[in-house]
């Protein structure tokens, strides 16, 4: 879904134009989803973020009462959704998901993880059987995987050829850069 409020990207391209184009914008979406695809390239603008610092609460002057979000392509955002949409389609085809992965997964969220999390304590606690738990914050996971490895296990996984190679253009070259009111920093390469 594509918020009509959500500010202009990168590419220039305020989310408001593909959302008041409708039905109409689809098959040139479409169409050009489809050529990144199949030739395993993407569009300079798709690889660059512009970070915007959203306010938590809190006192204003302090670095850490800030959230990070990255605004990127809108279009390129719709190919990441299809690619997930891929990969998960294969994972779950595959057996590879665990039935208890909640997380990027339709029909399952935090409420869904945490009501099965409360429903195996009181199981256990009526059973007076002993539980463990190891909870583990995987939020920087993803920052300190190896690419390489990444991609060679999604290629094990099963998903296609094209998919690994979108993806592996997806991850190089990166670039952003910080806005703050009207300023923009210096653009930094993503590494």
């Amino acid at each position: 879904m594509i918020g009509r409020n959500k500010s202009v990207r990168p590419d220039g391209i305020p989310a408001a134009i593909l959302k008041m184009g409708g039905k109409a914008t689809i098959p040139y979406l479409e169409r050009l989803l489809d050529i990144t695809i199949n030739n395993g390239t993407i569009p300079r603008d798709w690889k660059k973020a512009i970070v915007v610092p959203i306010h938590k609460g809190g006192d204003r002057s302090v670095f850490k009462n800030y959230r990070p979000v990255s605004l990127t392509s809108m279009a390129c955002k719709q190919m990441e959704h299809v690619i997930a949409g891929c990969i998960r389609q294969v994972w779950e085809d595959g057996g590879w998901l665990y039935e208890d992965q909640h997380g990027f997964r339709p029909r399952y969220s935090c409420e869904s993880q945490i009501i099965t999390v409360c429903q195996e304590i009181s199981v256990s606690l009526d059973e007076a059987a002993r539980l463990v738990a190891i909870i583990i914050d995987f939020s920087k996971a993803f920052d300190s995987v190896p690419h390489d490895r990444l991609l060679k296990q999604i290629a094990a996984s099963g998903v296609g050829s094209r998919v690994v190679v979108w993806i592996t253009g997806f991850l190089i070259d990166r670039s952003q850069r910080v806005k703050v009111g009207r300023h923009y920093s210096e653009e930094v390469r993503v590494t």
